[in-house]
């Protein structure tokens, strides 16, 4: 399929920096199935559109956070699902549940981070006391 008319999409390697991943990344997304080209030039270069940027600026928040990459086809899919805009009501309550806990996940992972922080920041302290400490010794 040919869309070199369509307006605003872009080659891997475009989408690639802009995301600030390696190609080589980007092409182990696709492969994993967590993002589609939307289509491919006559050259046959894979274009991608703002969905598919979207979609590499919340895996690439998500990959820190320890996230599998069935999470984060999981969580792909539901927000894929949830932008539909004809929903049935029950549906989207569904959805908006399921959603309610991937917050919630999120917001223990954000807790146990601040604990880290913490507790690298007193190591890092006692660092920093030992130095002013052995400097003061000599």
């Amino acid at each position: 399929m040919s869309t070199t008319r369509r307006r605003d999409v872009h080659q891997i390697g475009d989408v690639a920096e802009r995301v600030g991943l390696s190609l080589r990344t980007v092409r182990y997304y696709e492969e994993a199935g967590l993002l589609l080209p939307v289509g491919r030039t006559v050259g046959g270069f894979r274009l991608y559109d703002k969905d598919a940027v979207d979609r590499l600026l919340l895996i690439k928040k998500m990959k820190p956070l320890g996230f599998t990459l069935e999470e984060m086809r999981s969580l792909l899919v539901l927000r894929d699902e949830l932008a539909q805009p004809d929903l049935p009501a029950q549906q989207r309550a569904e959805l908006q549940a399921r959603l309610a806990t991937w917050v919630a996940l999120a917001e223990e992972k954000l807790i146990t981070l601040r604990q880290q922080v913490q507790v690298a920041e007193a190591f890092v302290g006692g660092l920093h006391d030992d130095a002013e400490r052995s400097s003061g010794a000599t």
